[in-house]
Parts: C-alpha cells; sequence; structure tokens
C-alpha cells in the first residue's frame, strides 16, 4: 500500500483560503453538532517536554460520513526572547478509516498556520461589527502572517496595523507581505480604535488589556495555549461575549478562560448552526486553541488537490 510524503512547500502550493474556509466552516458547524458520525474528536492530550520548555500534543479525529481519518503530533514551546527555533512543529497523518493503512504524511506547518488562520477569519466574520476597517495584529510570527494572508484575502480593511515586542520583527514582517502595514511602538497604540484585533504572541502573561479595546471589537485570541498562559488580561475576558472553537477545549487549555474564570458563551459552531446567536454589537473574543477537526479536512483537501495534480502528470 503506497502512501505519499507530502513536504510544506508542496501542501502551501495545493492549500488556498477561498477553498479551505468554506470547508472549515462545515467541518466547525459539524463538530458542534456533537453528532458521533459526523466527527469523533476527543480534547487534545499533552505529553511535556519540561527540559525544553515545551509539549507534545496528539490530535486525532474520524470523520465516518466523510471517511476521513487523521491525526496531528504537533509540538509547541514557550521560547525565550531572541530564539531561532521555531515555536511550532507538526505533522499530519491521514489514513484510510478502513484499512488503517497510511495515505499520506504531510508537514504541518503551512496546515496548522492556515486552518488557524481560516478559523479566525471565519469567528471575524460571522462576530465583528459590519463596516469594520481597522485590523491590528500583535505579534509577527508564522501565524501572524497567516492571518494577514486570510484576513486581507477574504475580508476587507482599510488599515492594517502591526505589533512586536521587537520592533524590527515588526518592521521584518511589514517587508514580507504584499500590502501597506503600520508598525506601532506599542500594543496600545495598535489596537486603539481598531475594529478586529488578532493576538499570535508567545505571551504567558497578558498583552492585551481591556481599557485599550474599543466596545464592540472583535478579537482573536490564538496564542497562550496552555491553562497558566495569557494573552487577554480580565478586565477584557470579563467585559467581552467569549466564544471558542470547543467549549471543552477551551475549558481544560486556555488560561485566558479558566483563570478569568469567565463562561464560554458559545462555539463558532453553535453559531454557524443557528443555536446561538452572534453578538456583533458587543466586544466579542474567539479563544482559538486549535482542533483535530480542522487539520482533518485540510490535511484531506490537500490530499484530494495532490491526487488531482499527480492523475493530470
Amino acid at each position: 500500500f503506497a502512501w505519499s510524503d507530502v513536504c510544506q512547500r508542496e501542501v502551501e502550493s495545493l492549500l488556498h483560503y477561498k477553498e479551505l474556509i468554506p470547508r472549515l466552516e462545515e467541518a466547525l458547524g459539524k463538530f458542534s453538532s456533537r453528532d458521533s458520525v459526523e466527527v469523533i474528536q476527543p480534547v487534545r492530550s499533552t505529553v511535556p517536554l519540561q527540559k525544553h520548555n515545551g509539549f507534545l500534543g496528539l490530535m486525532p479525529t474520524y470523520m465516518e460520513n466523510d471517511g476521513v481519518l487523521s491525526t496531528k503530533l504537533v509540538c509547541f514551546y514557550n521560547r525565550g526572547a531572541g530564539s531561532t527555533l521555531p515555536s511550532v512543529s507538526a505533522t499530519v497523518l491521514l489514513l484510510d478509516p478502513e484499512s488503517g493503512h497510511m495515505k499520506a504524511v504531510m508537514d504541518g506547518e503551512a496546515i496548522t498556520s492556515m486552518r488557524t488562520a481560516g478559523a479566525s477569519e471565519i469567528s471575524a466574520k460571522l462576530l465583528m461589527r459590519p463596516g469594520a476597517e481597522v485590523l491590528a495584529i500583535l505579534g509577527t510570527g508564522q501565524q501572524a502572517l497567516s492571518h494577514y494572508n486570510a484576513f486581507t484575502e477574504m475580508l476587507s480593511f482599510k488599515e492594517v496595523r502591526v505589533w512586536n515586542h521587537r520592533r524590527e520583527g515588526a518592521e521584518k514582517f511589514c517587508r514580507s507581505v504584499s500590502g501597506p502595514v503600520t508598525v506601532c511602538g506599542s500594543v496600545e497604540e495598535a489596537v486603539r480604535g481598531a475594529d478586529v484585533i488578532v493576538t499570535v504572541t508567545r505571551s504567558t502573561e497578558p498583552v492585551l488589556c481591556g481599557r485599550w479595546v474599543k466596545p464592540g471589537a472583535h478579537v482573536a485570541a490564538v496564542g497562550a495555549c496552555r491553562p497558566d498562559w495569557r494573552e487577554l488580561d480580565d478586565s477584557l475576558m470579563k467585559e467581552a461575549v467569549v466564544y471558542a472553537d470547543s467549549r471543552e477545549g477551551a475549558m481544560a487549555e486556555s488560561g485566558d478562560v479558566i483563570l478569568s474564570g469567565v463562561e464560554v458563551f458559545a462555539e463558532l459552531g453553535d453559531v454557524i448552526n443557528g443555536i446561538k446567536p452572534a453578538y456583533r454589537e458587543k466586544t466579542t473574543v474567539f479563544k482559538s486553541l486549535g482542533m483535530g477537526v480542522e487539520d482533518a479536512v485540510a490535511a484531506n483537501l490537500v490530499y484530494e488537490q495532490w491526487k488531482a495534480k499527480a492523475y493530470k502528470l
């Protein structure tokens, strides 16, 4: 039984937001329906890598109706300032659910960054106020770049601002993107008056304060994926209506949710399914932890595109 090894560059060439995001939106709705023939996905299990200040996460998913079986192995780290090592390293395995044979092994970096940005874009589409004009991105790593690409490709903003704790990092980010970006000297400067704020930092302590966020803004909080890590302060968490990709995941893994003591109002899938409302007029937070079902649909899309390309050769 032959299987395919799909490298990062090939994944990037085969995965596009216009095809990926509709599949992610459908998958989020299926997950929140809690129908076992649609999605079986346990909460991510983790193994601490104490010596290296990181964790190994295991993220299996089975979509019976769609015939998709996958798992992702992802290592994520709290890197020190100036580290040249990646904060996330991932591999996605796609299997045949009937035989158990391997169909493909894929580099998980592009899949992780693009499906995460895609879910954040869905949150903004559902929860931001109509006519949003200013996007602020806190952080300048791979996730910042993927979020910039997803948000500017799928949504329309008149101004994009970026902040990083190292100004040279922000300036490098500006040179790497295709459109105009304003480099800000502080978090407050970046987020004051912003309609949509994306936090993709390595911080373990709050960097975004509620007093800086204008009423009705939408925040996509992507970093701080451990129970004792934070990006958002208590005032913001308690002021906002909090949504998540997975309620169970947020209650188990999100320091922003756990340490602030707030309740998750709804999953994005609840909004997609029409079960819970989207409070566009209120300040909203989407707490993204990332889910195996997002990796599964992304990997399956890559595999379909790879097969179609191979058959044409």
